[in-house]
């Protein structure tokens, strides 16, 4: 599973947010799973590879994570 170590915001209609929330409940996922989801699928789509795992650029106070 992905680390979750950055945050999207991004703004959308209302009524298009809650038809969304009404849509992930009734297939018990929640709103963060499916769009993570759909960005793995652009990615794929579109040929670009990432690395999984935390962000080489966040490290602790030790330099380590």
């Amino acid at each position: 599973m992905e680390k979750k170590t950055a945050r999207l915001t991004l703004l959308i209609d209302p009524h298009k947010k809650r038809a969304f929330e009404r849509l992930c409940a009734s297939q018990d996922l929640t709103p963060s799973q499916v769009v993570r989801q759909l960005i793995r699928d652009y990615l794929h789509d579109h040929g670009v590879e990432y690395e999984t795992g935390p962000d080489p650029a966040v490290r602790g106070p030790s330099g380590r994570e």
